[in-house]
């Protein structure tokens, strides 16, 4: 069974590394969708993102990196991903991660949605939180892989 676990991944982060990580155990094929998501005004363009994901998860043998465009359920459907994979850190995600999931329900009936929760460690992080620190000149290496925490380094030198 292949699963979709889409994000915009600017940058990924130990939290979006755990989810991936446990839901590579769950299903056959896990497709890491990479959204072009410009509307976001990421920080990395789009091709040094899904650089930075296909190397922190370059060994997993059933994980494929792919970018996509457009809306996440036409992606999953492309694919034929018969689930889509969320993460859960804290309550607060979960009136918009339970909006989405109805959302894509509606639009294709037949594609599930899973949520997983972060652990304890990794449940306050996120990319925008990450990319905060970073550029105040924090340190975030126990937050992202050596690849994306240089990255980082390189896009903030001051």
């Amino acid at each position: 069974m292949i699963a979709l676990y889409p994000g915009t991944f600017d940058p990924i982060t130990n939290g979006h590394f755990e989810i991936i990580r446990r839901a590579s155990t769950i299903f056959q094929i896990l497709v890491v969708g990479v959204a072009v998501s410009e509307e976001k005004q990421p920080l990395f363009e789009h091709e040094k993102r899904l650089a930075m994901v296909n190397d922190v998860l370059n060994a997993f043998s059933n994980i494929e990196v792919q970018p996509y465009d457009g809306l996440t359920i036409d992606f999953a459907k492309k694919i034929d991903a018969r689930v889509i994979v969320r993460g859960l850190r804290s309550p607060a995600d979960g009136q918009y991660e339970f909006e989405l999931a109805s959302m894509n329900k509606k639009l294709a009936d037949d594609i599930e949605t899973v949520f997983l929760s972060s652990g304890d460690q990794n449940a306050f992080l996120s990319s925008s939180l990450i990319r905060q620190i970073a550029q105040e000149g924090g340190d975030v290496s126990d937050f992202v892989h050596p690849t994306v925490h240089q990255a980082l380094a390189e896009a903030y030198k001051k």
